[in-house]
């Protein structure tokens, strides 16, 4: 393996998430413990401030997706675990979990169209993982589970209509015994 410094393929976090994966053989366990030491590891380094945060918890989640593509890890395992372990790393409660929570879900859904993952499978589990987490965070988790739903449909319709149709489907019901409310979005049919 070439190992020059501008080798873009290489990426800590990628490489952790594999290597993680293929260590344990759990791929939510193993994504959880790598993303969350990665954002927390990360966030101590550039402060836990607006924009840097954000490009952290994306650029962590991009890496995760990424390595469990590599293995050809279960993408709805490691959706659930990014989920879960960015906000266990950002240690964020309330409101602000929320809003990390819906950034999350809506970079899972755009990246794993961008490496040609299971869309529907990559919303079901960051959904999951909004519940996974919900209590730690002093949020209701149906408000948890519709805020990282309606970010990974937003998200899809972005990708168009088939990626929407997925991701609608997958989230339409209940999962994990809670109802995620999604809001479709207002559509002008009198265009001329």
């Amino acid at each position: 393996m070439n190992e020059t410094k501008t080798e873009v393929a290489a990426h800590p976090i990628k490489d952790g998430i594999v290597q993680a994966i293929k260590g344990a053989g759990d791929v939510f366990t193993a994504t959880l413990e790598s993303v969350s030491g990665s954002v927390a590891g990360a966030l101590k380094g550039v402060g836990k401030v607006g924009a840097s945060a954000i490009e952290v918890v994306t650029d962590v989640t991009r890496g995760a997706i990424d390595g469990a593509v590599e293995v050809g890890a279960d993408i709805g395992h490691a959706a659930k675990g990014i989920a879960v372990g960015v906000l266990r790393g950002t240690k964020e409660t309330g409101e602000a979990a929320l809003a990390t929570v819906s950034h999350t879900a809506r970079t899972v859904i755009q990246h794993t169209a961008k490496v040609g993952g299971d869309l529907a499978a990559a919303a079901k589990g960051v959904v999951q993982g909004a519940i996974h987490t919900a209590k730690d965070l002093s949020v209701d988790a149906a408000k948890a589970a519709s805020a990282a739903g309606q970010s990974a449909l937003d998200a899809a319709q972005e990708l168009g209509s088939s990626a929407a149709e997925k991701v609608r489907n997958a989230l339409t019901g209940t999962i994990d015994g809670v109802k995620v409310v999604l809001k479709e979005p207002f559509v002008s049919t009198d265009k001329k």
